[in-house]
Parts: structure tokens; sequence; C-alpha cells
């Protein structure tokens, strides 16, 4: 079924990736699988929820989720979630999509420039623990000498303002935010790549559980048997790109995936535009 092969490729860039790769979810809701926008931007949401959940709960049996900072940030995503969908039930959908374009070029262009600079980051994270923390004095939250995170007020202030951004955003495209997680973990915490992509996978299940509760409250169409297909196949997808990115993952693979972003987004613009 087509629902189950579309999942797969979302499941597949997730787990090839890392954080963005979901934002496939979105455009093979709506052309690939006819569904309308905003109904594809809670499907999204739960699709991604889901598979990103068993992705926190295998590194959590690993040991390298930071729980206590995820959850900080996940109460103000998850509080802030529902704003973000109710603004985009206050939009006309074609400029929804245009924006998602917008958005899907503006985390390409990361992903280009990461590829280029900083080719070890662009591996996708295999939640490993990370031994030597990032040595940049600039960090807001530290590492105390008995290898806890130091969550005091300016730490705990940090994670909660890019937490409610990345909620926001997530109820409005219907997107885990993995693209914003990542970095923001790495530049205002001393986590290491591995450790910081592990946390975000926490975070994102639970923003990406209140976005889809808003949205039901809200009314938005649901269909349930489609989005459990997607999910299955979501599921299945993001075992095999995390078994395959023992070989395949780094710059190239990134850079790839990044072309297919821009072309993906210049075609939803100008389907959207043109009409």
């Amino acid at each position: 079924m087509l629902s189950i092969v579309f999942g797969v490729v979302m499941g597949l860039a997730l787990g090839l990736t890392g954080g963005g790769g979901s934002i496939f979810a979105v455009p093979l809701l709506i052309y690939g699988l006819s569904v309308d926008p905003h109904s594809a931007v809670a499907m999204s949401l739960a699709a991604v929820a889901v598979t990103a959940a068993l992705g926190a709960f295998e590194a959590w049996l690993r040991g390298v989720i930071e729980v206590r900072a995820a959850l900080i940030f996940a109460v103000a995503g998850m509080i802030c979630a529902p704003l973000g969908v109710y603004l985009g039930d206050q939009v006309d959908q074609t400029v929804v999509l245009v924006l998602f374009a917008a958005l899907m070029l503006v985390v390409a262009a990361r992903m280009l420039i990461k590829a280029r600079r900083a080719p070890l980051e662009s591996r996708v994270v295999r939640a490993r623990l990370d031994t030597q923390a990032a040595d940049d004095a600039g960090t807001v939250c530290r590492y105390s000498t008995d290898g806890r995170l130091r969550l005091n007020a300016p730490c705990s202030a940090a994670l909660i303002g890019v937490g409610a951004l990345v909620g926001v955003l997530s109820g409005f495209f219907g997107v885990g935010g993995g693209f914003l997680i990542v970095p923001a973990l790495i530049l205002i915490t001393e986590m290491g790549i591995h450790r910081a992509v592990a946390t975000s996978l926490l975070v994102i299940s639970l923003i990406g559980v209140s976005g889809v509760g808003s949205a039901v409250v809200a009314g938005r169409d649901m269909n349930w048997a489609i989005l459990a297909l997607f999910v299955v196949g979501g599921v299945v997808g993001m075992f095999m790109g995390r078994a395959l990115a023992q070989r395949l993952a780094g710059a190239t693979l990134q850079t790839i995936f990044a072309v297919a972003m821009i072309v993906i987004a210049v075609f939803i613009g100008i389907d959207r535009l043109a009409g």
C-alpha cells in the first residue's frame, strides 16, 4: 500500500539524516496520499511523534538521553504547540504550504552548510554516549564534576525559550523540529552531537503528542487508517535507516537529502503560487 511505502520513505529519511528527515512527511501526505494540508500537518505530527518515541526509548535504554533537560524543553514546546495549531487554522492552506516550502529551503541550506563545514556532524546519530563534551565557553548549560548537567536558572530559561519556539513551529507546520532542537541543544549546553540528537527524540515525541491532541480538539480531520499504515511504514523505515546509516551516512548523504528538499520545496512553491 502507498501509505506504508511513503511512511517508509519518511522513516528512512529520519533514520538516515537525523533531525530534518521528518520534514518529508507533510509533502508525502499531501501529494502522495491526497490528504488536505491542514490534516496532513496533524497526521505528520502523529507519525513523527510515534517514530521518534521508539527512537527515544532505544536511546533511553542506552542511557544517552538528558531526561531532565529534555522535559524542560518539551514542556515549553507542549504548551506552545497548541498555539501553532491555532495559528495554522487561521492561515490559508496555500500560505501554509508556501511558508512550509520556505522552511524546507532553510533546512536544506543548513544541511548543505553543515555537510560542507562539519562533515563529522552531518552523520546521523546512532544514540551512543559522547565521552567528550563540547568545549564552548559560551554555553549556558554546563556539566558539573559529577557528570550531571547543571540546570540553573539561565540554563532552564534558555531551554524554555527555544522549546517554546520549536513548539509553535511544530504545531504550525507539522514537523518534528529536530533540525532546530539539535543545534539548539549543542549551542546552549555542553552536549555532544550524539547525546543532543538522542535527547531531541524525546522532545520531538512529547511535543508531537501535544500538537496532535490540539489538532484533534480543533476538529481537524484525521484519516486514522492512512495514518496507521503511514506510522507502520515510518517505524520500519526508521530502523532501516539506522541500519543503513552505518555505511551510508555522511556529508554526501546529507547533501543528497538537502537537494531533494530543495526540489520538493520548489515544486510546492510553483504548484501553489501558479495555481
